[in-house]
């Protein structure tokens, strides 16, 4: 026997049942896919794009599916075969509800599936400001850079976004903590290398 197994061939029926299941998500019909879900169907069925159940919902914006598919088990951090989650899906968007209960079912704030770019970078690219608020407020770095070096901030500029570059100049950042008692040895360090450095001398 070959080691190397063809995948199976599906017959009509089973692929016209799978098509349905993708378009009730992408619908919104909760209660058909909740039903389904009783009856053993798997929440983390991915089409051929890689494309979740929970990832159809989200980027369609409907709310009540996003909840039946969390609350049955969906992964709100699966990505499809472009490196993209639900969370990003939804800050493309602007689903501002979706995205809050994504976070509130443990999707990572920074998260980039097979990415580099986190949902709040996608969020800065369209001008999503409510998402942006959104996910500073649940601890996004504003700071973060994509493979290409670039923030949210930077992406926000190019795609001539109007008012994600001044939201995030405004975003907190964190501090570092430095250890007890080291402030004042900091504090002389940075002004010996003050008076050390050739530009700022006379």
């Amino acid at each position: 026997m070959s080691a190397d197994r063809e995948p199976p061939t599906l017959d009509d029926a089973t692929l016209a049942f799978a098509g349905r299941v993708f378009q009730y998500a992408r619908m919104g019909h909760a209660a058909e896919l909740a039903e389904l879900f009783g009856q053993g169907l798997p929440a983390n069925l991915r089409n051929d794009k890689g494309d979740s159940l929970l990832m159809l919902a989200a980027y369609n914006g409907q709310p009540e599916t996003v909840r039946v598919i969390l609350e049955a088990g969906g992964d709100p951090e699966l990505a499809n075969d472009r490196g993209q989650t639900p969370l990003a899906g939804a800050a493309f968007k602007g689903e501002i509800e979706i995205a809050r209960m994504l976070l509130d079912h443990g999707a990572q704030v920074d998260g980039t599936g097979e990415g580099s770019r986190t949902a709040l970078m996608t969020a800065a690219m369209f001008d999503r400001t409510e998402i942006i608020e959104l996910l500073l407020a649940r601890g996004a770095d504003p700071d973060r850079r994509d493979a290409g070096g670039q923030t949210a901030a930077e992406m926000a500029q190019a795609m001539g976004a109007q008012n994600a570059p001044g939201q995030l100049a405004k975003a907190p950042r964190k501090r570092v903590a430095l250890p007890p008692g080291s402030g004042s040895a900091a504090r002389a360090m940075i002004e010996r290398e003050y008076q050390e450095d050739p530009c700022c001398r006379d």
